[in-house]
């Protein structure tokens, strides 16, 4: 049997006193957290929230199997917050779709959580009415015409069911109860409620698609809510993307489980408390990004150096050689080796001594850092 088919569904408990320690940590670092944020200036804070979001809306789809280009998503982001980033890149519809509704759960988080309001969020999500080649019912609660939601794994000849959802029958009632309790205080931590909501929302299931996406918006709005602010600091998405097996394994165990959602609690808190703890790392990031352009400040960089310099101090994967260049800038081999060697000149690069194909460049992180293979 799974939870939603429990005499007594939906009424969740837990053992509080197995949670105490670990939430009380959390709220402390939490508090750290936006304390050092509070401490930068306007600038380093929107440069730290927009590489958050960033993440938080790559990571989110990526959970789902799905890639979005970094720049679209970031430029979609400071656009819609008005934040100054030089050169946006193009994006497409459904990348604004995405990141409207991440915005709008976050930005949004004290205005109430409606049907409505999550029908705008799907529709956002497949602005042209499918899911890959399946044409879905958009803005609107699934009806199983095809057959029951099944969360399912393997080869279509030897496919395993993870997890059923209620029938389609039951989502408006369903619905109406979550929304209820969504937005009525009842004594409960805003963490814990975060966590309640995602695995509560995610059971119902009541979309063709996006549910685990919205579910995640839903969890992002209550942490928000949480701490009564729109800035992001920690992406939750981002670390369970990371922890996506144990996340998946989590959830099935507690679907499969009884009321009692103790197990699901725990596990949500330390997911969250090891995302607080990974944003130190983004904070490093934001302030060693602002160092090496303080240092450089009279210096003259081409739209393509200034590219790939940021992509270092931020997200690059893998080792810097010139074909990486020239695929990224989206220019010849020469021209990147000329934009390449005008930085190693000036020793922001320094080159590796493997010599011939397998040449890469060193960069040469700001005083107070240090240097990193790319």
């Amino acid at each position: 049997m799974y939870i939603h088919e429990l005499a007594g569904w939906p009424g969740f408990s837990w053992d509080q006193s197995r949670l105490a320690t670990s939430l009380a940590a959390l709220r402390y670092d939490q508090g750290r957290l936006f304390g050092r944020m509070e401490s930068l200036g306007f600038d380093l804070r929107a440069e730290a929230m927009l590489h958050t979001l960033t993440q938080d809306v790559i990571k989110s789809s990526e959970i789902e199997g799905e890639i979005l280009e970094r720049d679209q998503v970031r430029s979609s982001i400071a656009r819609r917050l008005g934040l100054e980033i030089g050169a946006l890149a193009a994006t497409d519809r459904h990348v604004d779709g995405v990141v409207e509704m991440m915005l709008d759960a976050t930005q949004g988080f004290d205005r109430p959580l409606t049907q409505e309001r999550l029908f705008a969020w799907h529709a956002s999500l497949f602005p042209t009415g499918h899911s890959g080649l399946d044409k879905i019912a958009v803005g609107t609660w699934r009806d199983d015409r095809t057959g029951p939601m099944q969360v399912v794994s393997g080869p279509i000849h030897k496919r395993k069911v993870h997890f059923e959802a209620p029938a389609a029958s039951r989502i408006p009632g369903e619905m109406a109860e979550f929304l209820s309790w969504y937005e009525t205080p009842a004594g409960v931590d805003p963490v814990l409620r975060a966590g309640l909501a995602h695995l509560w929302f995610v059971t119902i299931h009541p979309f063709d698609d996006g549910n685990g996406r919205i579910a995640r918006a839903i969890g992002d709005m209550a942490l928000a809510r949480s701490e009564a602010s729109p800035l992001r600091f920690y992406s939750m998405s981002a670390q369970i993307r990371i922890e996506r097996n144990d996340y998946y394994l989590a959830l099935e165990r507690a679907q499969k489980g009884t009321l009692d959602v103790t197990e699901w609690l725990q596990w949500f808190l330390g997911c969250l408390s090891r995302a607080v703890a990974g944003a130190a790392a983004t904070l490093d990031g934001v302030l060693r990004k602002a160092r090496f352009w303080q240092e450089h400040a009279g210096e003259t960089f081409n739209a393509r150096q200034r590219k790939i310099l940021n992509l270092l101090l931020n997200d690059f994967e893998g080792r810097l050689t010139s074909s990486k260049w020239a695929r990224i800038a989206k220019c010849s081999q020469d021209t990147a080796s000329r934009d390449i060697d005008s930085l190693v000149v000036r020793g922001i690069l320094v080159r590796s001594a493997d010599g011939g194909r397998n040449t890469h460049y060193d960069f040469v992180l700001p005083k107070g850092g240090r240097s990193e293979s790319q």
